[in-house]
């Protein structure tokens, strides 16, 4: 008798694990069906982790890769608008580290998809820090998250007594990069000043083996040697109309004239631009996506510019 009551228990659960099956299939579907039609936002989703984490039957691993693998469409078809309002985004990164609080890539990149300001991103550098704080409580041993949290804190909240205390706290952690402990000490000292950025930088190009990250690091140090120049370069020509009385007209005058060794050009090697009130321009912004100076005036990106994390 109870072996028979066994088998009903079992045939009753397992029928209605065909139906869960049959019924999240056809939700699969029909999400599909829709999706081209539809905006991201008003895809019905389920907005508690703990609700998810009841109805996985223990598959919170592939839940926390779905609710991931949402997000990051949604940050994409938000920035592909251009868009100001990304209000799903960090419920979406909510339920996926509640599912998963080892999934290290959504606190890294979801921390960069929070921080930047829009339409690159939702501009909300506080939450970004809420959690990158939490992946740190869940994941006290890696050592790229508090270099990502001191990263935040420098470049989006210029808090630099809190940059220097997580790369000081990531640089205890074992097998952390040693350069974090001189990140921390340059922070501490010198705050938001160009070459603790430039060091910054650097220490991501060189630590990271994500190929979107190496390009944003990239782009990011040749912006900053770009602005150097171009600060360098004004500071050149105000000097040689002090001296001289006339206002350069050109770059090949002053290679002429001995001042310059050759035409200066930017870090993609296109020359820069000599207007005739002094100001240096870059041939092609665009192609310099992080710049703040050589910019013509009224200038507008024409192109979204690629996000990507500092790792």
């Amino acid at each position: 008798m109870k072996h028979s009551s066994t088998n009903h228990a079992s045939l009753v659960l397992a029928v209605l694990a065909c139906f869960l099956f049959a019924g999240a299939t056809a939700a699969h579907y029909k999400v599909e069906g829709i999706r081209a039609q539809t905006r991201p936002e008003e895809i019905l989703y389920i907005p508690s982790g703990k609700t998810l984490k009841r109805m996985s039957l223990g598959y919170t691993g592939l839940l926390a890769d779905i609710y991931w693998t949402r997000a990051v469409q949604y940050f994409g078809w938000k920035h592909k608008q251009r868009s100001v309002d990304y209000h799903l985004l960090y419920p979406l990164l909510d339920i996926t580290t509640q599912l998963d609080p080892h999934l290290i890539v959504a606190y890294q990149f979801g921390t960069t998809f929070l921080a930047q300001a829009p339409p690159n991103g939702a501009g909300e550098p506080d939450k970004a820090a809420a959690l990158i704080e939490r992946g740190i409580q869940n994941n006290p041993d890696n050592w790229r998250l508090y270099y990502d949290l001191g990263f935040l804190n420098a470049m989006e909240r210029h808090d630099y007594v809190a940059a220097a205390q997580a790369f000081a706290r990531g640089s205890q952690v074992p097998g952390a990069h040693p350069f974090l402990k001189v990140i921390a000490a340059a922070m501490a000292q010198h705050g938001g000043d160009v070459e603790t950025a430039r060091l910054m930088w650097q220490t991501t190009l060189e630590t990271t083996e994500d190929a979107m990250i190496r390009q944003n690091a990239q782009k990011h140090l040749q912006a900053l040697a770009s602005d150097d120049a171009v600060l360098k370069l004004e500071e050149l020509v105000r000097q040689v109309k002090e001296r001289t009385g006339v206002q350069p007209r050109s770059f090949i005058d002053m290679v002429s004239a001995g001042y310059l060794r050759r035409i200066p050009t930017d870090p993609l090697g296109r020359p820069y631009k000599l207007r005739p009130d002094g100001r240096v321009e870059v041939q092609d912004p665009d192609s310099l996506p992080f710049i703040s100076q050589g910019l013509p005036p009224g200038y507008q990106p024409t192109r979204p510019i690629v996000p990507g994390l500092a790792k």
